[in-house]
């Protein structure tokens, strides 16, 4: 740990991201009381399958007390919860990667959301996540539209037509025979992660890997 760490360690204690309890450990991402109560996912239970992605992983589900503390991040803009989150993601991904990764990048917001919400949580846990792995970070995608937030729609179809056709590979990409790392912070249906996933494929990436802190599937 830096000093500047240690001193906004002092200044401002690292808090539980799901209780907010300060920790007694502070380089451990959740408390000692939450940890065996979140609701963990192993094995198959924490694999999703994504078209054009070779598989999806996710530590967590979205059950409380999950949810709240992600839409905290997200729409409270407590960009603090990034650091603890990519904690649980970066371990999730070294257990299951069976092999290196070469880019780590992420589904973007579109820039009117962008500026609405002052920080993309995508990238902060994609960021925080290739940090602690030691694979490289590189914005790859941009949104070409704005749409509606996937999570004020209750259908899947409804889902999969907002998420069409809104995402494009950046200029001078490429991606020929690299293995990369797709990151969001939730997959519900899967419309998302598969359009970008499908960018990246016909962008020559070898392979795409998604991973999220926490899958809705069956817990919405």
């Amino acid at each position: 740990m830096s000093a500047r760490e240690k001193v906004l360690d002092l200044l401002f204690p690292p808090k539980c991201p799901f209780c907010q309890k300060i920790l007694e450990d502070t380089q451990a991402p959740v408390c000692w009381e939450c940890q065996p109560r979140l609701p963990w996912l192993s094995g198959k239970a924490g694999e999703r399958r994504i078209d054009f992605a070779d598989s999806c992983f996710s530590p967590l589900a979205y059950r409380e007390p999950v949810p709240e503390a992600i839409q905290r991040y997200k729409f409270g803009r407590v960009r603090a919860l990034g650091k603890p989150f990519a904690q649980l993601m970066a371990q999730c991904l070294k257990d299951r990667l069976d092999a290196e990764a070469d880019l780590i990048c992420w589904a973007p917001l579109s820039k009117r959301r962008l500026r609405e919400r002052g920080f993309d949580q995508a990238r902060l846990l994609a960021e925080g996540v290739g940090q602690l792995c030691a694979i490289p970070v590189r914005p790859l995608l941009k949104k070409v539209r704005d749409t509606r937030p996937q999570a004020e729609l209750e259908e899947e179809s409804a889902r999969q037509a907002n998420a069409r056709g809104v995402y494009a590979m950046l200029s001078e990409v490429d991606l020929t025979g690299k293995r990369v790392v797709l990151v969001d912070d939730v997959v519900t249906s899967g419309a998302t992660l598969s359009e970008c996933a499908a960018v990246l494929c016909m962008g020559s990436a070898k392979q795409v890997l998604c991973l999220t802190l926490a899958q809705a599937r069956g817990d919405r």
